[in-house]
Protein backbone atom coordinates (compact mmCIF):
# COMPACT_ATOMS: atom_id res chain seq x y z
CA UNK A 1 0.00 0.00 0.00
CA UNK A 2 0.98 3.34 -0.58
CA UNK A 3 -0.20 6.74 1.16
CA UNK A 4 1.14 10.16 -0.87
CA UNK A 5 1.54 13.70 0.89
CA UNK A 6 -1.62 14.83 2.37
CA UNK A 7 -3.67 11.50 1.78
CA UNK A 8 -5.51 9.86 4.47
CA UNK A 9 -6.01 6.34 3.80
CA UNK A 10 -8.48 4.26 6.21
CA UNK A 11 -7.70 0.56 6.53
CA UNK A 12 -10.47 -1.66 7.41
CA UNK A 13 -10.52 -5.49 8.14
CA UNK A 14 -11.92 -7.92 10.57
CA UNK A 15 -10.66 -8.58 13.84
CA UNK A 16 -7.18 -10.55 13.50
CA UNK A 17 -6.61 -8.96 9.67
CA UNK A 18 -3.24 -7.23 10.64
CA UNK A 19 -4.50 -3.80 11.22
CA UNK A 20 -2.27 -3.34 14.29
CA UNK A 21 0.51 -5.53 13.44
CA UNK A 22 0.42 -3.11 10.30
CA UNK A 23 0.46 0.26 12.29
CA UNK A 24 3.22 -1.25 14.78
CA UNK A 25 4.74 -2.09 11.45
CA UNK A 26 5.10 1.45 10.05
CA UNK A 27 5.42 3.15 13.74
CA UNK A 28 8.75 0.73 14.15
CA UNK A 29 7.36 -1.08 17.37
CA UNK A 30 7.44 -4.21 14.76
CA UNK A 31 9.84 -6.14 12.43
CA UNK A 32 8.03 -8.01 9.49
CA UNK A 33 9.40 -10.95 8.25
CA UNK A 34 9.83 -9.51 5.44
CA UNK A 35 9.44 -6.63 3.33
CA UNK A 36 10.00 -2.66 2.95
CA UNK A 37 8.69 0.60 4.55
CA UNK A 38 10.04 3.64 3.40
CA UNK A 39 8.62 7.18 3.10
CA UNK A 40 9.72 9.46 0.49
CA UNK A 41 13.41 8.65 -0.13
CA UNK A 42 13.92 7.25 3.66
CA UNK A 43 14.03 3.81 3.80
CA UNK A 44 12.95 2.55 7.60
CA UNK A 45 12.32 -1.09 7.26
CA UNK A 46 13.91 -3.67 4.45
CA UNK A 47 14.54 -7.06 5.70
CA UNK A 48 16.58 -7.75 2.53
CA UNK A 49 19.24 -5.08 3.82
CA UNK A 50 19.04 -5.57 7.15
CA UNK A 51 17.74 -2.01 7.57
CA UNK A 52 15.44 -1.34 10.69
CA UNK A 53 15.26 2.74 11.93
CA UNK A 54 14.38 2.84 15.67
CA UNK A 55 10.75 4.47 16.60
CA UNK A 56 12.02 7.29 18.15
CA UNK A 57 14.16 7.87 14.73
CA UNK A 58 11.12 7.69 12.15
CA UNK A 59 9.28 10.83 12.84
CA UNK A 60 5.76 9.15 13.15
CA UNK A 61 2.81 10.51 15.54
CA UNK A 62 -0.14 8.05 16.82
CA UNK A 63 -3.09 9.04 17.91
CA UNK A 64 -4.86 5.92 19.88
CA UNK A 65 -8.00 4.89 21.40
CA UNK A 66 -7.47 6.77 24.37
CA UNK A 67 -5.44 10.13 24.96
CA UNK A 68 -2.32 8.72 26.84
CA UNK A 69 -1.96 12.09 28.27
CA UNK A 70 0.89 12.60 30.86
CA UNK A 71 -1.38 12.84 33.90
CA UNK A 72 0.77 15.44 35.59
CA UNK A 73 1.37 17.76 32.68
CA UNK A 74 -1.18 20.22 31.75
CA UNK A 75 -2.70 20.22 28.66
CA UNK A 76 -0.55 23.24 27.56
CA UNK A 77 2.78 21.31 28.74
CA UNK A 78 1.35 17.44 27.39
CA UNK A 79 1.00 19.35 23.66
CA UNK A 80 4.47 21.25 24.20
CA UNK A 81 6.05 18.08 25.13
CA UNK A 82 6.95 16.90 20.90
CA UNK A 83 8.87 20.86 20.32
CA UNK A 84 10.44 20.54 23.59
CA UNK A 85 11.90 17.64 22.59
CA UNK A 86 13.27 18.28 19.50
CA UNK A 87 14.96 21.20 21.15
CA UNK A 88 12.60 24.61 21.46
CA UNK A 89 12.91 27.14 24.23
CA UNK A 90 10.08 26.74 26.71
CA UNK A 91 8.69 29.81 25.42
CA UNK A 92 8.85 28.37 21.89
CA UNK A 93 7.09 25.31 22.82
CA UNK A 94 4.24 27.34 25.10
CA UNK A 95 3.76 29.60 21.83
CA UNK A 96 3.50 26.59 19.17
CA UNK A 97 1.16 24.68 21.91
CA UNK A 98 -0.96 27.41 22.35
CA UNK A 99 -1.24 27.75 18.80
CA UNK A 100 -2.19 24.24 18.30
CA UNK A 101 -4.97 23.62 21.18
CA UNK A 102 -6.21 26.53 19.57
CA UNK A 103 -6.49 24.57 16.03
CA UNK A 104 -8.40 21.89 18.18
CA UNK A 105 -10.50 24.30 19.90
CA UNK A 106 -9.20 23.61 23.29
CA UNK A 107 -6.74 26.84 24.18
CA UNK A 108 -9.77 27.21 27.12
CA UNK A 109 -8.30 23.83 28.89
CA UNK A 110 -4.43 24.86 28.33
CA UNK A 111 -4.07 24.87 32.33
CA UNK A 112 -6.31 21.46 33.23
CA UNK A 113 -4.80 18.06 33.99
CA UNK A 114 -5.90 15.20 32.03
CA UNK A 115 -7.72 14.12 35.10
CA UNK A 116 -10.24 16.79 34.60
CA UNK A 117 -10.87 16.71 31.03
CA UNK A 118 -13.46 14.70 29.26
CA UNK A 119 -12.89 12.26 27.09
CA UNK A 120 -13.65 14.45 24.13
CA UNK A 121 -11.67 16.73 25.56
CA UNK A 122 -8.58 14.87 26.40
CA UNK A 123 -8.45 13.24 22.59
CA UNK A 124 -8.58 16.92 21.69
CA UNK A 125 -5.59 17.75 23.82
CA UNK A 126 -3.83 14.37 22.68
CA UNK A 127 -4.89 15.43 18.67
CA UNK A 128 -2.85 18.90 19.54
CA UNK A 129 0.15 17.22 20.88
CA UNK A 130 0.54 14.53 18.28
CA UNK A 131 0.43 17.68 15.56
CA UNK A 132 2.91 20.06 17.53
CA UNK A 133 5.80 17.20 17.00
CA UNK A 134 5.51 17.80 13.49
CA UNK A 135 4.91 14.23 12.39
CA UNK A 136 6.00 12.54 9.41
CA UNK A 137 3.83 10.31 9.23
CA UNK A 138 0.35 10.49 11.13
CA UNK A 139 -1.09 7.42 12.06
CA UNK A 140 -4.92 7.20 13.70
CA UNK A 141 -5.81 4.12 15.46
CA UNK A 142 -9.85 4.08 16.44
CA UNK A 143 -9.35 7.56 17.76
CA UNK A 144 -13.16 7.51 17.96
CA UNK A 145 -13.77 4.16 19.32
CA UNK A 146 -13.72 5.39 22.81
CA UNK A 147 -15.61 8.42 22.50
CA UNK A 148 -19.19 8.52 23.63
CA UNK A 149 -22.17 9.06 21.02
CA UNK A 150 -22.23 12.77 21.77
CA UNK A 151 -18.67 13.27 21.84
CA UNK A 152 -17.68 11.21 18.20
CA UNK A 153 -19.59 13.36 15.41
CA UNK A 154 -17.54 16.85 16.85
CA UNK A 155 -14.11 14.76 17.13
CA UNK A 156 -14.98 13.59 14.00
CA UNK A 157 -15.91 16.78 12.43
CA UNK A 158 -12.45 18.17 13.81
CA UNK A 159 -10.44 15.31 12.59
CA UNK A 160 -11.55 16.12 9.01
CA UNK A 161 -11.19 19.84 9.32
CA UNK A 162 -7.30 19.55 10.52
CA UNK A 163 -6.76 16.55 8.45
CA UNK A 164 -7.67 18.65 5.41
CA UNK A 165 -4.68 20.90 6.05
CA UNK A 166 -2.06 18.38 6.45
CA UNK A 167 0.45 17.36 4.18
CA UNK A 168 1.47 14.56 5.89
CA UNK A 169 0.26 10.98 4.70
CA UNK A 170 -1.87 9.72 7.47
CA UNK A 171 -3.70 6.23 8.23
CA UNK A 172 -6.15 5.77 10.17
CA UNK A 173 -7.56 2.67 11.28
CA UNK A 174 -10.91 1.50 12.21
CA UNK A 175 -14.27 -0.50 11.99
CA UNK A 176 -16.72 2.59 11.49
CA UNK A 177 -17.37 2.50 7.78
CA UNK A 178 -18.62 6.61 8.81
CA UNK A 179 -15.12 7.44 9.68
CA UNK A 180 -13.58 6.05 6.35
CA UNK A 181 -16.47 8.05 4.39
CA UNK A 182 -16.12 11.19 6.00
CA UNK A 183 -11.96 11.20 6.75
CA UNK A 184 -10.76 9.17 4.05
CA UNK A 185 -9.51 9.87 0.47
CA UNK A 186 -8.87 5.71 0.21
CA UNK A 187 -9.29 2.69 1.77
CA UNK A 188 -7.73 -0.87 2.11
CA UNK A 189 -8.87 -3.81 3.11
CA UNK A 190 -6.94 -6.19 4.83
CA UNK A 191 -7.84 -9.56 5.60
CA UNK A 192 -5.94 -12.71 6.92
CA UNK A 193 -2.47 -10.40 6.72
CA UNK A 194 -2.96 -9.09 2.54
CA UNK A 195 -4.92 -6.70 0.94
CA UNK A 196 -8.22 -7.82 -0.58
CA UNK A 197 -9.38 -4.84 -1.96
CA UNK A 198 -8.13 -0.84 -2.04
CA UNK A 199 -9.42 2.16 -3.75
CA UNK A 200 -11.13 5.44 -3.64
CA UNK A 201 -13.55 5.39 -0.69
CA UNK A 202 -16.86 6.18 -2.70
CA UNK A 203 -15.87 3.17 -4.76
CA UNK A 204 -14.56 0.65 -2.35
CA UNK A 205 -17.49 1.29 -0.04
CA UNK A 206 -20.44 1.79 -3.15
CA UNK A 207 -18.91 -1.12 -5.62
CA UNK A 208 -17.59 -3.66 -2.94
CA UNK A 209 -15.79 -6.69 -4.27
CA UNK A 210 -14.45 -8.33 -1.03
CA UNK A 211 -17.53 -10.05 0.92
CA UNK A 212 -16.39 -8.31 4.04
CA UNK A 213 -16.53 -5.30 2.50
CA UNK A 214 -19.98 -5.79 1.41
CA UNK A 215 -21.10 -6.31 4.68
CA UNK A 216 -19.26 -3.64 6.57
CA UNK A 217 -20.20 -0.84 4.51
CA UNK A 218 -24.15 -1.45 4.50
CA UNK A 219 -24.80 2.16 4.03
CA UNK A 220 -25.36 4.27 0.76
CA UNK A 221 -23.30 7.45 0.21
CA UNK A 222 -24.68 9.71 -2.30
CA UNK A 223 -21.43 12.22 -2.90
CA UNK A 224 -21.97 15.71 -3.82
CA UNK A 225 -21.54 19.59 -2.53
CA UNK A 226 -23.23 20.72 0.54
CA UNK A 227 -26.14 22.99 -0.38
CA UNK A 228 -27.60 24.33 2.85
CA UNK A 229 -28.98 20.73 4.55
CA UNK A 230 -29.20 19.01 1.52
CA UNK A 231 -26.57 17.33 -0.84
CA UNK A 232 -26.38 18.58 -4.45
CA UNK A 233 -25.25 15.95 -7.08
CA UNK A 234 -25.99 17.25 -10.49
CA UNK A 235 -29.63 17.40 -10.67
CA UNK A 236 -30.06 15.06 -7.82
CA UNK A 237 -31.01 17.06 -4.50
CA UNK A 238 -30.78 15.13 -1.13
CA UNK A 239 -31.75 16.65 2.37
CA UNK A 240 -31.19 15.55 5.62
CA UNK A 241 -30.22 16.50 9.23
CA UNK A 242 -26.46 18.34 9.75
CA UNK A 243 -24.67 15.64 11.44
CA UNK A 244 -21.30 17.40 10.73
CA UNK A 245 -20.87 21.21 9.93
CA UNK A 246 -19.28 21.39 6.64
CA UNK A 247 -18.49 24.73 4.60
CA UNK A 248 -21.24 25.41 1.64
CA UNK A 249 -20.29 24.38 -1.76
CA UNK A 250 -18.06 21.71 -0.31
CA UNK A 251 -17.80 18.11 -1.13
CA UNK A 252 -20.51 16.69 1.42
CA UNK A 253 -22.23 13.30 1.27
CA UNK A 254 -25.78 12.26 2.17
CA UNK A 255 -25.81 8.77 4.00
CA UNK A 256 -28.70 6.62 4.62
CA UNK A 257 -29.00 2.57 5.44
CA UNK A 258 -30.91 0.69 2.89
CA UNK A 259 -33.48 -0.30 5.33
CA UNK A 260 -34.96 3.38 4.88
CA UNK A 261 -35.60 3.62 1.85
CA UNK A 262 -38.72 2.77 0.25
CA UNK A 263 -39.42 1.71 -3.52
CA UNK A 264 -42.08 2.99 -6.28
CA UNK A 265 -42.72 2.93 -9.67
CA UNK A 266 -43.65 6.20 -9.74
CA UNK A 267 -42.32 9.67 -8.32
CA UNK A 268 -44.54 9.80 -4.89
CA UNK A 269 -46.13 12.72 -3.65
CA UNK A 270 -46.29 14.16 -0.41
CA UNK A 271 -44.42 13.63 2.96
CA UNK A 272 -40.97 12.44 1.70
CA UNK A 273 -38.70 15.17 0.34
CA UNK A 274 -36.59 12.76 -1.42
CA UNK A 275 -36.61 10.94 -4.46
CA UNK A 276 -33.86 9.51 -6.99
CA UNK A 277 -34.83 7.64 -9.94
CA UNK A 278 -32.66 4.38 -9.91
CA UNK A 279 -31.96 1.62 -12.82
CA UNK A 280 -32.09 -1.35 -10.96
CA UNK A 281 -28.71 -4.12 -11.64
CA UNK A 282 -29.36 -6.81 -9.19
CA UNK A 283 -32.33 -8.21 -6.89
CA UNK A 284 -30.86 -10.47 -4.10
CA UNK A 285 -32.87 -11.95 -1.85
CA UNK A 286 -31.45 -11.72 1.37
CA UNK A 287 -33.22 -13.88 4.04
CA UNK A 288 -36.43 -12.30 5.00
CA UNK A 289 -35.99 -8.77 2.66
CA UNK A 290 -34.57 -8.31 -0.55
CA UNK A 291 -31.60 -5.92 -1.45
CA UNK A 292 -32.55 -3.86 -4.54
CA UNK A 293 -28.73 -2.76 -5.97
CA UNK A 294 -29.28 0.41 -8.78
CA UNK A 295 -27.50 3.18 -10.38
CA UNK A 296 -28.68 6.87 -10.20
CA UNK A 297 -30.38 7.33 -13.29
CA UNK A 298 -29.57 10.56 -14.79
CA UNK A 299 -26.94 12.94 -14.62
CA UNK A 300 -25.41 11.81 -11.32
CA UNK A 301 -25.35 8.34 -12.85
CA UNK A 302 -22.87 6.11 -11.62
CA UNK A 303 -23.19 6.56 -7.90
CA UNK A 304 -24.69 2.95 -6.78
CA UNK A 305 -27.62 2.50 -4.07
CA UNK A 306 -29.27 -0.17 -2.40
CA UNK A 307 -32.65 -0.37 -0.75
CA UNK A 308 -34.05 -3.50 1.24
CA UNK A 309 -37.80 -4.05 0.87
CA UNK A 310 -40.19 -7.20 1.97
CA UNK A 311 -39.97 -9.97 -1.07
CA UNK A 312 -44.18 -9.22 -0.70
CA UNK A 313 -43.29 -5.74 -1.94
CA UNK A 314 -41.08 -7.18 -4.69
CA UNK A 315 -43.47 -9.13 -5.89
CA UNK A 316 -46.43 -6.87 -6.03
CA UNK A 317 -43.80 -3.80 -7.71
CA UNK A 318 -42.75 -7.08 -10.22
CA UNK A 319 -39.35 -5.66 -10.22
CA UNK A 320 -36.90 -6.85 -12.60
CA UNK A 321 -33.38 -5.98 -13.29
CA UNK A 322 -32.78 -3.02 -15.25
CA UNK A 323 -36.02 -1.38 -14.91
CA UNK A 324 -36.36 2.17 -13.02
CA UNK A 325 -38.03 2.87 -10.28
CA UNK A 326 -37.62 5.61 -7.48
CA UNK A 327 -36.20 5.47 -4.53
CA UNK A 328 -37.59 7.28 -1.67
CA UNK A 329 -36.26 8.31 1.97
CA UNK A 330 -37.32 10.50 4.80
CA UNK A 331 -34.83 13.89 5.17
CA UNK A 332 -34.86 12.45 8.90
CA UNK A 333 -33.47 9.14 7.92
CA UNK A 334 -30.51 10.87 5.94
CA UNK A 335 -27.33 12.07 7.86
CA UNK A 336 -25.95 15.19 5.63
CA UNK A 337 -21.56 14.55 6.70
CA UNK A 338 -18.44 16.61 5.34
CA UNK A 339 -16.27 14.66 3.01
CA UNK A 340 -12.76 14.21 2.07
CA UNK A 341 -11.59 14.68 -1.54
CA UNK A 342 -11.28 11.17 -2.41
CA UNK A 343 -15.28 10.17 -1.35
CA UNK A 344 -16.70 12.89 -3.70
CA UNK A 345 -14.08 10.76 -6.40
CA UNK A 346 -15.81 7.97 -8.59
Amino acid sequence: MHAPPGEVVAVLGPNGAGKSTLLAALSGMHDPDRGRIALGERVWFDSAQRVSVPTHKRGVGLLAQTPLLFPYLSALDNVAFGPRSAGQSRAQAGEAAAGWLEQVDALVLADRRPAQLSGGQAQRVALARCLAAEPELLLLDEPLAALDIDAAPAMRGLLHRVLEGQRTPTVLVTHDVLDAVVLADRVVVLHEGEIVEQGPTRTVLTRPKAAFTARIAGLNLLSGLLDGDSVRAEDVVVSGRIAEEGRPGEPAGAVFAPTAVAVHRERPHGSPRNAVRVRLDAVEPRGDVVRLRGTVDGPADGTALAADVTAAATADLRLGVGECVWFVVKATEVAIHPLSGGSSRA
